[in-house]
């Protein structure tokens, strides 16, 4: 979703509200991570003291594999972020500003890149899954084995 800033940019006090999903099917391309629903986007673009703000809100459910017994799952993830919008910068390495090309953002690609690094590096199913035995691959969650004993 594109939005134009113009408005924002020039007048202090201004606000502009949005609320949109991202479908499932744009974001198969991510590779590792499997999106079972829409991405929800919810937010405010706004103008407080000549300083332009993105606020919004992130909700999607996850479909994974446990990286410890393989298992498949899905969770629930929302996130909240905030960034400084800027015309343009000077030094094009700073990470700390979002810039809008053309007086423009487009939302879904700071949208995913964001909630992308917010996932976890491993995916479990629960925060104290034993997963599989070395020896003979059962799930250590549902059986014991006395392959390591």
């Amino acid at each position: 979703m594109k939005i134009n800033l113009k408005h924002i940019f020039d007048i202090v006090g201004e606000a502009k509200d949005f609320g949109y999903e991202i479908p499932a099917e744009d974001l198969s391309d991510i590779r590792g991570y499997e999106f079972a629903a829409p991405v929800k986007v919810n937010g405010k673009v706004y103008n407080r003291a000549g300083i332009v703000y993105l606020d919004y809100a992130v909700a999607f459910v996850l479909r994974a594999a446990c990286d410890r017994c393989l298992k498949e799952f899905t969770r629930e993830y929302d996130f909240d972020f905030r960034h400084i919008v800027v015309p343009s910068l000077s030094n094009e390495d700073n990470d700390d500003y979002v810039v809008a090309e053309g007086e423009s953002i487009e939302l879904n690609d700071i949208a995913v890149t964001d909630l992308l690094l917010q996932l976890p590096t491993k995916m479990l199913c629960k925060e104290d899954c034993k997963g599989l035995c070395m020896v003979c691959g059962c799930d250590l969650n549902e059986t014991t084995c006395d392959c390591l004993n």
